[in-house]
């Protein structure tokens, strides 16, 4: 067949339409109309679409399809035209086909005058095949599990270009991030035999190693010191000598996964599998790794402009920096700075301000003629210093919700610069109204009695952080989440403040288990934080238990079967009567611990020894020196019953412990869980009645144990103050310091047996029987530092100390400060020693340790520790065939501080 020769004209409109819309088709049959003319697709046509069908499209919803389409019944269209075209491209851009043809099924002609003729559409769709399941290669569950999270594929989602390419993107990036720059993605796509038209996708990555920096170079410094620099960079490190070690680790398994001397080390197992599991953990947690990541350099560089600003050259600059190789996983940095010159303060003048004189300004501000420029130290004492001295402040605390002050250069000569402060004062504002938003549990009188934001009060920036602080101190709400949000209205003078919270799991569960007094004993307890007793008889209010009034209630029981078990039980108002914090406190509880034996079993000797006792206690906020301080008066009464029991001061009989005791504290911490600053201080002195004083007749030394201690005497004063400093970020110092002092009024009498000091361990041990009180000290073993001596009973053993001391150091890191598991590791030092009498007290004898500790808090369990700890002395009076070594410590709340 010969083809005739096609005009230029034709080729040319040929080609376009086939280059421009190669997957846009309009496919006609030649179907014959009423006039039995055959379809013309040479020239255009108008037609009215007389209906539109769906063909191929197994999985989606023909309406939906034709509906993307854009294309309607009874709609006026021209063939070949535009409307036909933009429905393929509103199908195709969906992602979901591979394959969409238009055609018409049939065409009506020859229709009535003023009317189109009609077509019948048939929309030929070819889907994509769906996801039915996918997985990661060549990474660990954990980093799999993030992939899945960030990814979002879902099974039975069609599988587009764009998703696998979003796939991809998302994979690789989250590698960079991690500073493996040449990580390679590989996705496969497989048919999945099992289900119709459905792949599967194999992620297959391959992350290699990471890309750290060698060494960060800085050239054009003089004025700041290139350590100094490097340091600025909070995010950018160089590669640390651990790093290097771990360098050397990687090369050394390497090469031994590449030689077979298992027979050789047959004994030693596997020496990869050794060093696999030992390198990793002589990392330091605490270090930043030397990771490269370009985002975050590009953050860090800003950092080295604000060194230099804060020094005074605020005309400093990066000139240039680059980015290059240093070996196949590490690279070299270079950043070369242009200084500029150093600037200084010369003439602060005050403009606009009526309330304040420019010298009481000007003291607040405390910037002197000839300081250095300091862009940022000039910010915090106009703006919201966080210790609350500066400009801002001091208006925002008498009203002036409306104050600015706008610092302007008015002059920049040579070296020096005149800034005029404009100040704009405003009105008062009155606070018009305040209310909470986010407290699902707590009622809103609870929370709004600890607010000190009134309605008709000034507003007052103090006020409202001293708000924010109670509210987190309550434990019911998330203190990373609280937030204030004042609404001003200029016009009339006033101002509504919002308080924003979040409500917390506050109740908590205790089950543990622990060893004590050569038993093990299981501890069930449940603290209910947010306790509502006026609801106890309102069932709709049992979701399980009562809440949202700001009660404690607290059940606790211990046991190890029939030989020991103690119970009690406490509750707590903290606004008695509903007007003042005043709170009052009633506990009860009861132990009894024997040798087994059944009080009805005659047969055999029962020794025992029950106890049984209770406490009402009132406290109440105080305002002098300062509203920090509050006040804590306790009475309690124990009484001791005891038969055979050889392990205590006497064995038949009871005594009767009967003491008032009196706190002062102090608490400034911004919250209770994580703090950051701040402190506690408090001082107790407790006492019970001086009976020897009236007994002037008895001669205490030739008496029984049993008639001295048938009235407990004794008084003890203790003291225990603990300081938090933010270092830097969350990196938060803690410094705290404990004493004790047990006394007697006789000296005849003596020193009580009851309410001694027992240390060393973590403060679990050891049943507290006699009133004891446990002083953790870690790495030593449980009543290491405890002093011995002569028992009742003639033998020798732990008898407990009089006085005490104790001093720590730590340093807290958080790793997640989710109010659902808060997380944080910590590095101590800390010592302290006991003593058995005052007169051998010495407060700079101590016994030293030193070690690393986690710290886990659990709204449902509290908070739960784990810490080894190492100590570097000998006790005493310990016995010098026990030597201190490391030690392992748990801890249940606050067992250990």
């Amino acid at each position: 067949m010969i083809l005739k020769p096609l005009s230029a004209r034709f080729l040319f409109l040929f080609l376009i339409c086939t280059t421009l819309f190669p997957t846009i088709h309009l496919y006609g049959q030649n179907l014959i109309g009423r006039d039995q003319a055959a379809f013309d697709y040479g020239k255009s046509q108008e037609f009215e679409i007389g209906g539109i069908t769906v063909t191929g499209a197994q999985y989606l919803d023909e309406s939906a399809v034709i509906n993307i389409s854009g294309l309607t019944v009874g709609e006026k269209i021209m063939v070949p035209g535009d409307e036909v075209s933009k429905a393929i491209e509103k199908l195709w851009k969906q992602g979901i086909f591979s394959d969409i043809k238009i055609t018409s099924s049939k065409t009506l002609s020859n229709q009535p005058m003023g009317q189109a003729d009609v077509i019948f559409l048939n929309i030929v769709a070819t889907e994509k095949p769906r996801l039915s399941r996918f997985s990661f290669k060549g990474v660990g569950k954990s980093e799999a599990d993030d992939l899945k999270e960030k990814i979002s594929l879902v099974k039975g989602k069609p599988v587009t270009d764009n998703l696998k390419t979003n796939t991809y993107n998302i994979t690789r990036n989250y590698f960079i991030d991690k500073g493996f720059l040449n990580v390679k993605v590989n996705i496969k796509e497989e048919a999945d035999s099992s289900l119709p038209n459905s792949v599967t996708l194999n992620i297959q990555i391959d992350k290699k190693q990471k890309i750290k920096i060698n060494r960060i170079y800085i050239h054009g410094n003089t004025e700041l010191s290139a350590g100094t620099l490097r340091r600025s960079l909070k995010d950018t490190k160089e590669r640390s000598r651990i790093e290097l070690f771990q360098d050397v680790y990687n090369t050394i398994t390497d090469s031994i996964s590449k030689v077979n001397i298992k027979h050789v080390l047959g004994a030693l197992g596997n020496p990869k599998k050794v060093l696999e599991y030992a390198a990793p953990r002589m990392r330091l947690a605490f270090f930043t790794t030397s990771k490269f990541i370009d985002h975050t350099y590009q953050t860090d560089k800003q950092a080295i402009v604000s060194k230099y600003a804060d020094a005074g050259y605020r005309d400093a600059r990066i000139a240039k920096d680059s980015v290059y190789r240093f070996d196949e996983n590490s690279i070299n940095i270079d950043i070369t700075i242009d200084e500029g010159n150093k600037y200084y303060f010369r003439n602060i003048t005050w403009v606009g301000n009526t309330k304040h004189t420019s010298e009481e300004l000007s003291n607040l501000l405390s910037i002197k003629k000839g300081a250095i420029f300091n862009q940022a130290a000039l910010d915090a004492r106009l703006f919201m210093n966080p210790d609350g001295r500066d400009v801002s402040s001091l208006y925002l605390d008498d009203g002036y919700l409306f104050f600015s002050v706008t610092p302007v250069e008015i002059n920049v000569e040579k070296d020096s610069i005149d800034l005029e402060m404009r100040i704009y004062e405003g009105k008062q504002a009155t606070i018009n109204k305040v209310y909470i938003t986010g407290n699902t549990k707590t009622n809103d009188r609870v929370v709004m009695r600890e607010i000190r934001t009134k309605p008709g009060q000034l507003f007052s920036r103090s006020d409202i952080i001293r708000s924010q602080r109670e509210l987190a101190q309550l434990g019911y709400f998330n203190p990373e989440k609280l937030n204030v949000n004042p609404k001003p209205n200029p016009a009339e003078g006033t101002v509504d403040v919002e308080y924003i919270v979040e409500e917390k799991a506050s109740d908590q569960v205790e089950l543990s288990g622990g060893w004590g007094a050569g038993q093990l004993v299981g501890t069930l307890g449940v603290s209910f934080n947010n306790f509502s007793g006026r609801n106890i008889l309102n069932k709709e209010s049992w979701t399980p238990l009562p809440s949202g009034d700001g009660q404690k209630l607290s059940i606790r029981g211990q046991t190890n079967g029939k030989y020991y078990q103690s119970y009690n039980m406490s509750f707590t108002e903290p606004w008695l009567g509903g007007k003042k914090p005043n709170s009052m406190s009633v506990s009860a509880f009861h132990s009894t611990n024997s040798n087994g034996i059944s009080k009805t079993d005659e047969t055999q000797a029962r020794s025992a020894v029950a106890i049984t006792g209770g406490n009402v206690g009132f406290g109440a906020r105080m305002k002098f020196p300062d509203d920090y301080f509050s006040r804590y008066l306790d009475f309690s009464y124990q009484y001791y019953e005891l038969q055979k029991y050889t392990n205590f001061v006497f064995s038949d009989g009871y005594a009767n412990n009967l003491k008032a005791s009196l706190t002062i504290s102090r608490n400034s911490i911004d919250q209770p869980i994580y703090p950051r600053t701040g402190s506690q201080i408090s001082g107790t002195v407790e006492a019970t009645p001086p009976y020897s004083l009236f007994r002037k007749d008895v001669d205490f030394t030739t008496m029984s144990q049993q008639d001295k201690y048938k009235f407990v005497e004794a008084h003890k004063w203790k003291f225990a103050a603990s300081w938090f400093q933010r270092l830097a970020g969350n990196l938060v110092l803690n410094s705290r310091m404990k004493f004790g002092y047990l006394g007697h009024y006789n000296k005849d009498l003596g020193d009580s047996p009851f309410d001694r000091f027992y240390m060393g361990g973590d403060g679990l041990s050891g049943f507290q029987l006699d009133g004891r009180e446990i002083i953790a000290l870690r790495g030593y073993q449980n009543n290491y530092l405890t002093p011995r001596g002569i028992t009742s009973q003639g033998t020798y053993s732990y008898v407990g100390g009089t006085v005490f001391n104790k001093y720590t150091m730590e340093i807290r890191y958080p790793v997640s400060l989710n109010p659902s598991a808060t997380i944080y590791v910590l590095g101590f030092a800390e010592g302290g020693n006991t003593w058995l009498k005052f007169d051998q007290f010495n407060p700079f004898n101590i016994k030293r340790s030193a070690g690393l500790g986690v710290r886990i808090f659990l709204p449902m369990f509290g908070q739960l520790g784990l810490d080894y700890g190492w100590g570097f002395d000998q006790g005493v009076s310990s016995n010098p065939n026990i030597l201190p070594k490391g030690q392992f410590h748990f801890s249940i709340g606050q067992s250990i501080d």
